[in-house]
């Protein structure tokens, strides 16, 4: 895609579009908003160009979120279909319409487990739901209440009591949350 001097062609926007499901003119918008975070004007970002997001920096999972783009491009940086893929997932899903892979329940739900699953072994332990807990709650419960509820929480949720909460037990876990609309970000046309 080359720096910020070079803009959009017709196909990469159709591309986009086919990939992620957003219109032309989201996908144009979002290029205008990748560039103007893309300090270096190399055409890619690094985490500290996301950490100037001011709706990531006062999340308290911000950092979690940053490092799913990364996971996505697998390196240090992300290019702007990384870019756009990670965003799908949080695209509304409308009725009627075409439904995309990368906005599905499975998908939303896949990413809200890595939000959990900090060592990226596809189990959630009670220690990696206590630190995230701990990054949503800060220090307003205290160490002792946050315990309880990652106890309770696993012996809930963990259906084979190994003690860990696998991608089945979370998705079963979820089954009465709308996870299509609390994680949808409403993007504009």
């Amino acid at each position: 895609m080359g720096a910020r001097s070079s803009m959009l062609q017709e196909e990469e926007i159709s591309e986009i579009h086919k990939e992620t499901g957003f219109s032309s003119n989201q996908i144009v918008r979002l290029y205008s908003r990748f560039t103007n975070l893309d300090k270096s004007d190399q055409g890619f970002l690094r985490r500290a160009d996301f950490l100037r997001i001011p709706e990531l920096a006062i999340n308290p999972l911000g950092d979690r979120i940053v490092h799913a783009f990364f996971q996505e491009s697998g390196g240090d940086t992300v290019n702007f279909r990384q870019f756009m893929r990670v965003l799908a997932r949080f695209r509304p899903v409308k009725k009627n319409t075409q439904k995309n892979k990368l906005n599905d329940r499975e998908e939303k739900l896949k990413f809200a487990f890595k939000m959990y699953d900090l060592d990226g072994d596809n189990m959630i332990s009670r220690d990696e739901l206590l630190n995230v807990l701990h990054m949503m709650v800060g220090a307003n419960i205290s160490d002792e209440q946050l315990g309880s509820i990652a106890d309770r929480t696993i012996m809930e949720v963990d259906l084979d009591k190994d003690g860990y909460i696998s991608f089945e037990e979370f998705v079963k876990a979820m089954e009465r949350v709308d996870v299509e609309q609390k994680m949808s970000i409403r993007f504009l046309n």
